[in-house]
């Protein structure tokens, strides 16, 4: 790690609880490998800590910020300038610094894109998606799928309104995409229509690994199926997928680009994806250090 020094640019991570988070390890050996005199440390902060948060940071020497839960949606009131496509998503992860404005974007559904193009060789223009679970991750991974051109985007929720909301959302943004809402049990007719589908809901997740969000029935070798979760790293869809002869990935990918994204937004420099990666296996095979 560089020397810290007055003038090392800071960045935090705004979210409460913040233990588990991969973030410091990747962000810091990642300014190392740049020689970029940069601090990402983790701030454990709620909602109402935000409004005193963000009026000393915009005084002190940060280059930006990382916001996770529960602040994604609460931080945008205090932002000057949130750019459009995460205004869509309705929720903002990274901030940069400028002469002390506050600049709002998303990028987890890039770090998704990116994932799928570099991990899977998908070409997004033209192809077509199924994602499952409009939260926060699906509303991102939803708009920017349809910016980059996909041809047509299903989207299912257990709260249909959900669905419906994003769809009219992204269709406004994005008007070459057909993006379609569905109902949970449509799922089935609609997956024979798609290249790719996408678990972005937290079935499956550690403690309930024996859960999935789609029956292995329904699992045809032609579908690339993607999870968002990576813990477990093989959730029980993707093992049933793998079992069917699909390709997979879990949500490893979309961690390292979206934080890579935005290590370019602070810096304007390209991100050392190598030294990254490796910070990203270190935490999943033992303590992050």
């Amino acid at each position: 790690m560089n020397p810290i020094d007055v003038t090392t640019k800071l960045i935090g991570l705004l979210g409460k609880p913040l233990k588990q988070s991969f973030s410091p390890t990747m962000q810091n050996r990642a300014f190392h490998a740049a020689n970029l005199n940069y601090l990402y440390f983790p701030i454990e902060a709620e909602v109402d800590d935000l409004g005193d948060l963000l009026r000393g940071i915009r005084r002190m020497n940060f280059a930006g910020l990382n916001v996770t839960k529960p602040n994604k949606i609460a931080v945008m009131p205090h932002l000057d300038e949130i750019e459009p496509s995460a205004l869509v998503i309705g929720a903002v992860n990274t901030v940069k610094v400028e002469e002390g404005r506050l600049i709002g974007y998303n990028t987890d559904g890039v770090g998704f894109a990116t994932s799928l193009h570099q991990d899977l060789n998908i070409n997004i223009l033209g192809c077509s998606f199924f994602i499952m679970g409009c939260g926060g991750a699906g509303r991102a991974i939803a708009t920017v799928l349809a910016l980059r051109g996909a041809r047509r985007i299903f989207l299912a929720d257990v709260e249909t309104n959900r669905a419906v909301e994003l769809a009219a959302d992204v269709n406004k943004l994005a008007a070459c995409a057909e993006v379609v809402s569905v109902d949970p049990r449509e799922t089935q007719a609609a997956l024979s229509q798609v290249d790719v589908f996408v678990n972005a809901t937290a079935v499956g997740m550690n403690p309930h690994e024996d859960q999935t969000p789609l029956p292995a029935a329904w699992l045809d070798k032609r579908l690339v199926v993607c999870d968002i979760l990576y813990n477990p790293l093989k959730s029980r869809l993707l093992q049933e997928a793998e079992q069917a002869g699909c390709r997979t990935s879990n949500g490893l990918g979309m961690v390292l680009y979206q934080g890579a994204a935005a290590f370019e937004i602070w810096t304007g420099v390209k991100a050392p994806l190598a030294e990254m990666r490796g910070a990203i296996h270190e935490c999943v095979v033992g303590p992050c250090k």
